[in-house]
């Protein structure tokens, strides 16, 4: 049974019109959950007489316990959203519904056999899909994690780089402090950099996936450029999220090289590849 839990909108943070951070702050503290797991939002319609419900990705980590940080984006093509509508009606201080933290998308710290996944995570995050990863990185380096974390986020233009100030700040502590203490890379890719807004940006273009694409000079691509050494099923796991584009496009470049989804995992158990896919 889907029980709704009573919060306010306690934080908007418009970045554009169709994209905003909120803060739901739960009349009582957040309770245990899972970086990578999402948040079921509802909003009362009054028109219908019921609650109609959505979810999304929680951004903040699980040890910061006074309100869930979710990255949203308003649909307006090729349809209206409706529920992306009604929660972007919303002002602060409104009223909104919740259902606890659910979902498997989290991530996986032990193989098959009990022993330690030590494997680098590559994370990528196509749009809002970067969500999860910031759970997934401030709770890593809450706990001291000694694993390699890369996140790689697509996004169309500059403005829709949300948390770009906090990840650069995360590889400048990893820089500052040295990989055995904290081993974390960001790096970001705008897919329409043609575009006035994007005029100053010097970084990597195109989809996000194409970070796996070998260079046509060279036959590294360049996220192997970045850690150092060719990406395999043995040193290294991915963690995708966003739309099916976006990972199909990954698992094209992925699939070949030997990698397995956890849908399509080896006899033994084993996979490499966890996928969260809006559609």
């Amino acid at each position: 049974m889907v029980v709704d839990n009573k919060a306010t909108i306690s934080y908007i943070n418009l970045i554009k019109e169709d994209l905003a951070v909120f803060h739901i702050t739960p009349k009582n503290q957040v309770p245990d959950f899972k970086p990578g797991q999402f948040l079921t939002l509802g909003v009362f319609v009054p028109d219908e007489g019921k609650i109609d419900r959505s979810a999304y990705s929680i951004a903040s980590p699980p040890q910061q316990r006074k309100y869930f940080e979710l990255i949203i984006r308003w649909i307006k093509r090729p349809i209206l959203g409706k529920r992306t509508t009604q929660i972007f009606d919303k002002k602060e201080g409104d009223d909104i519904f919740w259902v606890k933290p659910a979902g498997t998308f989290t991530i996986n710290e032990k193989m098959p056999s009990g022993a330690p996944d030590v494997r680098r995570m590559v994370l990528i995050g196509g749009d809002t899909g970067l969500a999860p990863f910031i759970s997934y990185s401030l709770y890593l380096k809450a706990i001291g994690s000694k694993r390699e974390i890369v996140v790689l986020h697509g996004a169309e233009n500059m403005d829709e780089l949300i948390y770009r100030d906090l990840l650069t700040k995360l590889e400048d502590e990893s820089l500052d402090k040295g990989k055995d203490t904290w081993n974390f890379r960001y790096r970001a890719s705008i897919g329409r950099p043609q575009e006035w807004i994007n005029r100053s940006w010097s970084g990597h273009k195109g989809k996000v996936e194409t970070f796996l694409k070998p260079e046509s000079n060279r036959d590294i691509s360049p996220l192997e450029d970045l850690v150092g050494e060719t990406i395999t099923p043995e040193n290294t796991s991915f963690y995708l999220c966003g739309w099916q584009d976006t990972i199909n496009g990954v698992l094209d470049f992925v699939i070949p090289k030997g990698f397995v989804t956890d849908r399509n995992k080896r006899k033994d158990g084993t996979f490499d590849i966890k996928i969260e896919s809006y559609g």
